[in-house]
């Protein structure tokens, strides 16, 4: 949806699946950079914009988009009606810039579909019980599009973006990543949000909960993508399917904190009421009954984080709060893992044998994630990536076989 062009062929495309028999409801994103260009230029005329302005004005790149693209489909005799998220009655709570959508009211969608439209929908935005315009945070028309799905009962929600599936890697990053023919709900969800760009964690979240086939196709090539599905056996015989980076985070320390109980709780709980959200937490004991407590939180979150950390490490008698936003984080994943062992250890030996150091550890059952510097960071997913040999795998094998 970048320009007029690209739109055109969207329309196209809509039309194709409607001639075939199918009823349609697309959901779209702001056209090209628009997003991006808003933001930047909220904060050309504010220090620090109010989330409730930020969501009025982000909200209208989607409406531009909707309006657009039900144009294009009549000009070609195709019938549709585009609907922003308040219109369509798209629920959600009252975070704005982070909203979680509650409800989707499917009866206009419906009567319209059996009218023979093809129905368009405004991605990312929502409305609050209180009326308030919301959004749902960055990529967040992957998350419209499963909730719409779901809501429908659909037979299928493809998700169309700038590479023809999911890959073991970043291709951008490692130019021998291969394309997976299908991964699973879990693997998907762990690589989401470790890093990997494809799918919105919100979108692979709500797919796994009402069991949504899920297919991530190419917006410029008619091939297949990736399928997004149950687990399978199958699926275990490959130990890691994917290798992802995130460099949106940034390290905070507090040293010397007491080592008394509850301390922990009295740390994170602000946070967690200012909806900071904190991925991995070390905890170091250190001498005379005093620890360092590090944790990551994403960058853009870092300026709020630190000034509650610094409240709350005060309170505590600790020395001091220090943080970095230089780090990255790389993370190995594949359902495999939970039948395999030696997974964790091939990764840090791997990283070790080229001279990269690993600052925070975390892993859960068929994850793991190293924090690294960022200027090393790309070169450390090539060398998991290298590390369990995900370049061998075949387009047909994927984590599994269709």
């Amino acid at each position: 949806m970048a320009d007029a062009d690209r739109i055109k062929r969207v329309a196209q495309r809509v039309a194709r699946t409607k001639n075939q028999g199918h009823k349609v409801a697309v959901v779209v994103s702001a056209l090209g950079q628009t997003t991006d260009e808003l933001v930047a230029l909220a904060h050309q005329v504010s220090t620090e914009p109010s989330g409730r302005e930020f969501d009025m004005l982000l909200s209208t790149g989607e409406q531009v988009s909707i309006a657009l693209l039900a144009m294009a489909l009549h000009d070609i005799g195709c019938d549709a009606i585009s609907f922003t998220g308040l219109q369509l009655g798209i629920i959600t709570d009252s975070a704005h810039t982070k909203a979680r959508i509650i409800s989707v009211d499917k009866n206009r969608i419906m009567s319209e579909l059996d009218r023979g439209r093809v129905v368009i929908v405004a991605g990312f935005q929502g409305v609050s019980e209180a009326r308030e315009i919301t959004t749902l945070g960055r990529g967040g028309s992957d998350t419209t599009a499963v909730a719409i799905a779901v809501a429908l009962s659909a037979d299928i929600c493809e998700i169309y973006t700038d590479v023809n599936g999911v890959f073991t890697a970043d291709p951008r990053i490692v130019p021998n990543a291969r394309k997976l023919a299908v991964t699973s709900y879990d693997e998907m969800l762990e690589l989401a949000g470790a890093g990997a760009k494809v799918l919105h964690l919100r979108a692979v979240e709500l797919v796994k909960k009402y069991g949504i086939k899920l297919h991530v196709r190419s917006s410029f090539e008619q091939e297949e993508g990736t399928l997004v599905v149950a687990e399978t056996e199958e699926m275990e015989r490959h130990v890691v399917s994917g290798v992802s980076l995130d460099k949106g985070e940034a390290k905070v320390s507090v040293a010397d904190v007491p080592d008394v109980p509850g301390t922990a709780a009295r740390l994170f709980g602000p946070l967690a009421d200012r909806g900071i959200n904190v991925d991995m937490i070390v905890q170091s004991v250190g001498a005379n009954g005093l620890n360092t407590i590090s944790f990551t939180v994403p960058e853009s979150e870092l300026k709020e984080a630190l000034e509650t950390t610094k409240k709350i490490a005060a309170e505590l008698g600790a020395r001091g709060v220090e943080c970095d936003p230089a780090i990255a984080k790389v993370s190995a994943v594949g359902v495999g893992m939970r039948s395999h062992s030696g997974v964790a250890a091939r990764m840090f030996q791997a990283l070790g044998e080229a001279g990269i150091n690993i600052h925070m550890i975390s892993t859960s059952e068929i994850k793991i994630s190293c924090v690294v510097d960022a200027s090393r960071a790309e070169e450390a997913v090539r060398v998991a990536h290298d590390a369990f040999e995900l370049s061998k795998l075949s387009v047909e094998q994927g984590t599994g076989t269709r």
